[in-house]
C-alpha cells in the first residue's frame, strides 16, 4: 500500500474542484483506493510524463479529471496538482 502525501497546491486544486462535488468526490475516494493498492491498475490509466512535467506521472479520476503525482520513493507518493486535462498539463 502507498503512502500518499498531499502537495499544498494539490489540497487547494481538490478544495475548489472536487470537494464540493459529490459525484466526482466519490469518484475521487475510489481511483485513490484503487492507486494507493494497484497504482499501475489498467483501470486509472497511469502514465509517465514528458515536456514541462517530465518525471512527473499521471492517473485518471474519471474521464476528464487527472491526478499529477511524483514518486518519493517505492512506497510513498506526492500528489502535485488535480484537475481536467487542459488544467493540469
Amino acid at each position: 500500500m502507498l503512502k500518499l502525501l498531499w502537495d499544498a497546491g494539490f489540497k487547494k486544486s481538490y478544495k475548489k474542484k472536487v470537494a464540493h462535488s459529490v459525484r466526482l468526490k466519490n469518484k475521487f475516494e475510489q481511483a485513490m483506493t484503487l492507486f494507493a493498492a494497484k497504482p499501475f491498475h489498467p483501470k486509472l490509466r497511469t502514465h509517465k510524463l514528458s515536456g514541462l512535467l517530465d518525471g512527473s506521472w499521471s492517473f485518471s479520476v474519471d474521464y476528464d479529471c487527472r491526478v499529477v503525482f511524483d514518486f518519493i520513493d517505492e512506497k510513498t507518493v506526492l500528489l502535485i496538482d488535480i484537475g481536467t486535462h487542459d488544467e493540469v498539463y
